[in-house]
């Protein structure tokens, strides 16, 4: 069953048609990975599908709901649709536990014990349960990262967005985000990731998006788009990953 579903979205930045006519749908517990040259409109998909950007065209139905260029109530999506991004978007004043129950306690106005039982719930599945009095700044990329999941899992969203979550990290941690959200699809998570972790990506995906210059150019399986992609210009992208003697 589509949970979510794009009809023909375009976006504009002035002049730069970002998004021409996007068109997919995923299913429920269905992992979406969206893969493209820098620039091709991965992120900006994503954020048209929390209301950070608004669309210029074509309509999106989010659980249930229809949207176009006209939706003003985001409110209740974004409650429904949580996103991580690349930078964690943390408050370096607030404590990992703070960070994470703000959400629960002000936007869903649950108790502070549930939200806290929780939060604790989850630092322990992502390994850092003996974080939660710490700040920001004494956290690692890879744990920063980890906590920004933790925190929209509190959430309960029925959809998770991940836009490039590992691009600001360093090599030797970006694996400790990569299996949270390894073990996030293995549980039937409904998920849309952007990435250039190209063996992440053929591992975790259901379906796979490839994109370039604002267009969807192929939609496969991961098996059928990394050993015999349709289209030339996936063909390009796929080649920029290997590297021969």
């Amino acid at each position: 069953m589509e949970i979510l579903k794009l009809d023909n979205i375009d976006k504009y930045y002035g002049d730069n048609h970002a998004l021409k006519g996007i068109s997919f749908g995923v299913n429920k517990g269905e992992v979406v990975v969206i893969l493209g040259p820098s620039g091709c409109g991965k992120s900006t998909t994503l954020r048209c599908i929390n209301g950070l950007e608004a669309i210029q065209g074509g309509t999106m139905e989010i659980l249930g709901t229809k949207i176009d260029e006209n939706f003003k109530s985001w409110r209740e999506i974004r409650q429904k649709v949580g996103m991580v991004f690349q930078s964690y978007e943390l408050f370096n004043h607030l404590n990992v536990m703070q960070n994470i129950i703000l959400g629960p306690l002000k936007v869903q106005k649950r108790t502070k014990d549930d939200a806290m039982d929780e939060a604790r719930f989850w630092l322990e599945k992502v390994g850092l349960k003996d974080k939660e009095n710490a700040y920001p700044r004494e956290l690692s990329g890879g744990q920063k990262q980890r906590i920004a999941i933790v925190r929209s899992l509190c959430m309960n969203p029925e959809i998770m967005l991940f836009d490039e979550v590992t691009a600001a990290l360093d090599p030797e941690i970006v694996r400790e985000v990569l299996d949270v959200m390894l073990n996030l699809a293995k549980e039937g998570r409904t998920m849309l990731i952007v990435t250039h972790e190209m063996a992440f990506a053929r591992a975790v995906a259901d379906k796979v998006i490839f994109m370039d210059k604002g267009e969807i150019v192929e939609i496969s399986t991961p098996e059928e788009f990394f050993v015999n992609p349709k289209t030339d210009r996936a063909k390009k992208f796929l080649n920029m990953f290997e590297f021969k003697k």
